[in-house]
C-alpha cells in the first residue's frame, strides 16, 4: 500500500506548515499517475497522523488528471485514467503529460482558544 508513504509525506508537510498549531483539515492535490485509492489514503493518513497536530483532521483529496496526447492522430485530452486509449482514433501510442504531482494545497487550523479577550472580563467564577 504505497498510500502510507504518501500519507507520511503529507503529515510531515502539514506539521511544518502548522508550526505546532492543531489542524482541522488538509487539502492535497495528487496526479492521476500516482494511482491513489482515496479510502486507502484516508486510512493511512489517520494512522500516520496519530500523535501529531493533524490527528483527527480530515483529508480532502483532489485527483489531478493526466493529459493524453495521441502520437497517431495528435488528439489531446485530459483523463483521470492514465491507462486510457485515444478517444478519437482508438490508438494506444500515447504520450502522457503531468499527472505525477503531489501538493499540499492548504490546511485549516483549529480556532485559537482565547483565554481572555481585552475589554471583556475574564471567564470563571465571579468574586466580590
Amino acid at each position: 500500500m504505497h498510500e502510507f508513504g504518501i500519507a507520511e509525506a503529507v503529515v510531515d508537510a502539514v506539521e511544518r506548515r502548522a508550526d505546532g498549531r492543531r489542524v482541522r483539515r488538509a487539502r492535497v492535490r495528487a496526479g492521476a499517475l500516482l494511482r491513489i485509492t482515496p479510502q486507502a489514503l484516508d486510512q493511512a493518513f489517520c494512522l500516520a497522523s496519530t500523535g501529531t497536530v493533524a490527528e483527527g483532521a480530515a483529508l480532502d483529496l483532489v485527483i489531478e488528471p493526466v493529459r493524453l496526447v495521441c502520437r497517431g492522430c495528435g488528439h489531446s485530452a485530459q483523463c483521470a485514467d492514465p491507462l486510457a486509449i485515444c478517444g478519437l482514433c482508438g490508438g494506444i501510442d500515447i504520450d502522457l503529460e503531468g499527472g505525477d504531482s503531489l501538493v499540499l494545497e492548504s490546511i485549516q487550523l483549529e480556532p485559537a482558544e482565547a483565554s481572555h479577550l481585552p475589554g471583556h472580563p475574564p471567564s470563571g467564577p465571579l468574586t466580590g
